[in-house]
């Protein structure tokens, strides 16, 4: 079974060589890496270009920064795997976890594999509380109205069979791309399930992009792709 890992990517030039290399040596006998670089413009594009470009299967440029929905959409359409994973350029989460991760496509149970924070003991650096109050906010609403009982929406780690994706078109460019996959893959006759994943979360001055403005994009495309399309 060969898995792509997609890695969107927008000025992570201090975090874009370390991830790498460490997905370069995740516990899984057959990759293909596509990294997404969505215009950064802090030296990323160059890093790329000069060190990491001939250790991946493929690195796509954006011209126009558009956002992390927009940069997944072209790596999802590049990818050749059987299986599709996001990876976040940041180092928040472990890919030595893959194998956790596609445990349950690889058993023949799932389709669709969420690595969730909130379950299970795994362990988890202690940052932001309002995040987290508004994550598990906006996964209650998210599953009241998909009627699936995922505890973590929000989370990087989504693992798809690739014949699952083909079935969905991306519409979000920014971080309204989680609640409405999530809304996408639960109109598909699919089987979905959640594994407890660690988590090492960043602080804003360490990069953290993600806010509150986010927040109500992530509101307004969980209405959207549930009750309007």
């Amino acid at each position: 079974m060969k898995l792509t890992i997609v890695i969107p990517c927008y000025n992570e030039v201090k975090t874009i060589r370390h991830i790498v290399d460490r997905v370069l040596k995740a516990p899984v006998a057959e990759t293909e890496i596509i990294i997404v670089d969505d215009c950064s413009t802090d030296g990323t594009r160059e890093l790329l270009a000069r060190e990491v470009n001939q250790l991946v299967d493929q690195v796509i440029y954006h011209d126009v920064n558009q956002g992390k929905g927009a940069a997944l959409r072209t790596g999802f359409k590049a990818a050749t795997g059987d299986v599709v994973i996001v990876q976040d350029a940041d180092l928040e989460y472990d890919p030595n976890e893959y194998p956790k991760l596609l445990q349950p496509i690889i058993d023949g149970k799932a389709d669709v594999v969420f690595g969730s924070r909130f379950a299970g003991g795994e362990a988890h650096r202690v940052v932001y509380f309002w995040h987290m109050a508004g994550n598990k906010a906006l996964t209650l609403l998210s599953n009241m109205l998909t009627n699936l009982n995922v505890t973590d929406m929000e989370t990087c780690y989504k693992v798809f069979k690739r014949d699952v994706l083909q079935k969905i078109t991306i519409e979000e460019n920014r971080f309204g791309f989680e609640p409405e996959i999530t809304a996408k893959v639960s109109k598909l006759d699919v089987v979905i399930y959640e594994v407890g994943i660690s988590y090492y979360g960043r602080t804003y001055k360490e990069g953290k992009k993600i806010g509150w403005r986010d927040g109500f994009r992530a509101l307004y495309a969980i209405l959207k792709y549930n009750l309007f399309r």
